[in-house]
């Protein structure tokens, strides 16, 4: 049986960008599971109900609605234990969890303040206002406002790759060997970035670069096929 996917959507039906989805198709891909991954956009709650709450990811499996990208990964691995582990070996869950919370409390909010407006301009028309009005109410200030000084910010994101950075000059994955849910979850934000913006946030001799490049073409290119703006 195929699982369902809401994934988020901007303009075009085939421009995803969330780094939340992006942490479970690669999910998906990495366990070998068949799933169907649906253009949605974030004034379509409705279309999500039956999740009982109103943002993406969503899965539908087997009857089940389930939501966070987080409880999607537990799940996926305890429902399909014989596909290959996103939290293999001891441990593994709670180092992921680190990664979780660094991702979304400093890398996201690095990353945003490069890549918001180009973020809202690749939204579908309907979602323009709701985007715009739901971050500045949250950010208190406008969207342009947060990325100003690009350059300042992008020195600022540098420095703040730097655990991230020492780590992959060390091994290829931070799963190890081979990525694990951890790497997922850190990578759906670089292409969150990659996705949004023709902004280039990574240097091109960079550890953390060539890490993103190695999951760029994993799993038959499934990242690196990703529908990207005009540069």
């Amino acid at each position: 049986m195929t699982i369902t996917l809401y994934d988020l959507a901007g303009a075009q039906d085939d421009h995803r960008f969330s780094p939340y989805c992006w942490r479970i198709k690669m999910a998906l891909a990495h366990k070998g599971l068949a799933y169907e991954a649906l253009p949605w956009r974030f004034t379509e709650k409705e279309r999500i109900a039956a999740s009982g709450q109103g943002s993406v990811p969503v899965i539908e499996d087997a009857g089940r609605h389930l939501h966070d990208s987080w409880e999607i990964a537990a799940y996926l691995d305890e429902a399909y234990p014989e596909a290959p582990a996103l939290f293999p070996g001891e441990g593994a869950r709670s180092a992921s969890l680190f990664l979780k919370f660094w991702t979304e409390r400093v890398l996201h909010p690095l990353l945003m303040r490069l890549i918001l407006t180009d973020v809202h301009g690749g939204l579908h028309e309907k979602d323009k206002d709701y985007f715009r009005t739901s971050r500045e109410k949250m950010l208190k200030t406008s969207l342009e406002a947060v990325c100003e000084d690009r350059d300042t910010h992008l020195a600022n994101l540098g420095k703040g790759l730097a655990p991230l950075r020492a780590t992959l000059e060390a091994q290829a994955f931070l799963g190890g060997e081979t990525p694990t849910f951890a790497d997922y979850i850190v990578f759906g934000a670089f292409q969150w970035a990659r996705c949004s913006s023709s902004f280039e946030v990574l240097p091109s001799e960079d550890a953390v670069k060539a890490w993103r490049q190695r999951l760029l073409e994993m799993h038959g290119g499934l990242a690196a096929n990703a529908v990207r703006p005009a540069a």
